[in-house]
């Protein structure tokens, strides 16, 4: 038995030991204090990696420690709206929630979050030391206090095909920039008809089209916002960028580009159809699995640059305690085993490797068994986080963190509705300049109340 293990057994029983004391005045599992209880609730999106934990935490985590954990699970857009209604409104019905990098310096902020730093720093361990320094940065409010605690993590890289390539001929960069993955895409497309030159995003939304382009046009020195919140889409670099981004969609891209997502490149990909695709790294394990039509077949660079030295974006789904917990330890045990080292075991004993939540822990990347398989891309994967910068991801400052979102509570919406915009200039129904002048007004309109 682990030493964290023997402590929660210990801290368990004492817990056990309270609650008979305490029944007939204050009721059974609960404290005279209002410490907390051995059951917490966690509500968490229903992803691959959260489905794992669900199945192994009964015997994994409840049989070690004595807490009983309810899950509630639900779609993406779903629990962000009952974690948005239930965090604002603080009623307290749930201890744990997933929420992203986003999320978590703006609830921080608003004190919907209870501060980890003392549980973190405080347990050895955990090793805080361990979690990239760059996800740990972007999970803090504006006070410093780390609010959140990553699950798993990603960055971007351009993804390719190696074999392709080296039957035309063609070399691609270690640290490609976005002129050379243009020209790259038309060789391509001239040696070989029948293969598309680049997936890219193109489908509506702040978390489609922006996670890449946002990064594009911070590598281009352009920003959604600057230091003293005044919209910036219509500037120059944003337009150069997003232009950019749009004409090798239109060149060189995939058909029905405007309506493409995650889902669909990485589809394109797996089917051997697109000879490149700039996205995010969780990309990777799916495009590397067994039985994918293209498994060893892809090279791994780093994200297309322009005027930075490094691009890419960031982000972490991550937990959160809500502040009105009462059960803010058995909360911190759930996490502290959820995000450990040893959890990340436990997947790779228990579903294989390749399932690992990994992205957050710099010694996951020191570890055999998960490089046997995840060899092929976690050289890049690992260039990609360290080198990922939420504070200052372009060249000019910025009034809130983030990659390729900034961490304020409308940008979500501003960024969907300009979203909108430029997939129709893809689809070629306007021009950049008309998408982005309207999404300069709907900005003006959102952040006049900041500058004041």
């Amino acid at each position: 038995m682990s030493a964290r293990k023997s402590r929660r057994t210990a801290v368990s029983a004492l817990l056990a030991i309270s609650a008979l004391a305490l029944t007939s005045c204050t009721g059974a599992g609960t404290s005279a204090s209002g410490s907390g209880s051995s059951e917490i609730s966690v509500l968490m999106a229903n992803n691959p990696q959260m489905i794992d934990l669900q199945k192994l935490t009964e015997e994994h985590f409840t049989a070690t420690t004595g807490i009983k954990v309810n899950f509630t699970v639900l779609p993406e857009n779903d629990l962000r709206d009952r974690v948005n209604q239930e965090f604002s409104s603080q009623a307290g019905q749930y201890d744990v929630a997933t929420i992203s990098n986003y999320e978590a310096p703006i609830f921080g902020d608003n004190g919907w979050l209870a501060p980890l730093d003392n549980y973190a720093e405080g347990d050895e361990e955990f090793n805080l030391g361990d979690v990239f320094p760059a996800f740990v940065n972007s999970l803090r409010g504006a006070d410093e206090s780390l609010y959140a605690m990553p699950f798993y993590g990603e960055s971007s890289f351009t993804m390719y095909r190696a074999d392709v390539f080296e039957k035309l001929g063609l070399t691609m960069p270690e640290n490609p920039t976005w002129d050379e993955i243009a020209e790259l895409a038309a060789q391509v497309e001239a040696g070989d008809p029948a293969m598309t030159g680049i997936c890219l995003r193109g489908l509506p939304g702040w978390s489609q089209i922006f996670a890449p382009l946002t990064t594009a046009v911070n590598t281009f020195g352009g920003t959604w916002v600057d230091e003293n919140w005044r919209p910036q889409i219509n500037s120059p670099e944003f337009v150069e960028a997003t232009e950019f981004y749009v004409n090798l969609l239109r060149e060189h891209g995939q058909s029905g580009a405007a309506q493409s997502g995650f889902t669909e490149c990485l589809n394109l990909m797996s089917q051997g159809d697109v000879a490149m695709w700039y996205d995010f790294t969780s990309a990777a394990g799916a495009l590397e699995a067994d039985g994918s039509p293209v498994q060893g077949k892809l090279g791994y660079a780093a994200a297309p640059t322009k005027d930075t030295k490094v691009s890419g974006g960031l982000y972490a789904w991550s937990w959160g305690v809500e502040a009105a917990s009462k059960n803010k330890d058995a909360a911190w045990d759930f996490i502290s085993w959820a995000s450990s080292t040893e959890y990340e075991e436990l997947v790779g004993e228990e579903f294989g490797w390749s399932k690992v939540p990994a992205g957050k822990r710099a010694s996951t990347y020191d570890n055999a068994d998960y490089l046997a398989v995840a060899g092929p891309f976690a050289d890049a994967t690992l260039f990609a986080i360290e080198n990922a910068d939420p504070v200052n991801p372009g060249l000019q400052a910025r009034p809130a963190i983030g990659i390729q979102f900034l961490a304020f509570p409308e940008f979500a919406d501003l960024a969907t509705r300009v979203s909108q915009e430029v997939s129709s200039a893809i689809a070629g129904q306007i021009t950049v300049q008309e998408a982005l002048g309207r999404g300069q007004k709907l900005a003006e309109e959102v952040l006049e109340p900041y500058q004041k």
